[in-house]
C-alpha cells in the first residue's frame, strides 16, 4: 500500500494554504487580493498591532476600532478566539 504524502516540516498545507477572498469588510484591513488563511490572519494581527488595539492588562482581548468593529459584526471587543471565529465569517472561497 503506497503511504500518503505528507506536508514536510514548516510547510502547511490543506485548506489553511488555499487562497480565499476577503470581502469588503475585512478588505479594508487585509487588502482585496485572495490570500491563505494564515496570511489573512497575520495581516489582520499586524492591523492590531499598528493600531495598539490589544488590551495592555489582558492580551486575549482585542478592542475594535470602527474597521475592526466592522469585522466583528459591531462587537466592541473580542478575544483572540473570537476573533478567528469573526474574521472567518468575511472571507470567499
Amino acid at each position: 500500500m503506497p503511504e500518503k504524502k505528507r506536508a514536510g516540516p514548516g510547510k502547511p498545507g490543506g485548506a489553511f494554504m488555499m487562497p480565499v477572498s476577503p470581502d469588503d469588510t475585512l478588505a479594508a484591513i487585509v487588502g482585496s487580493e485572495p490570500l491563505p488563511r494564515t496570511e489573512i490572519t497575520k495581516r489582520v494581527w499586524d492591523y492590531i498591532k499598528a493600531n495598539n488595539l490589544q488590551d495592555q492588562n489582558d492580551k486575549r482581548l482585542i478592542r475594535a476600532d470602527d474597521k475592526l468593529r466592522k469585522v466583528f459584526n459591531g462587537k466592541d471587543e473580542a478575544t483572540m478566539f473570537e476573533m478567528t471565529k469573526l474574521v472567518n465569517e468575511h472571507v470567499k472561497r
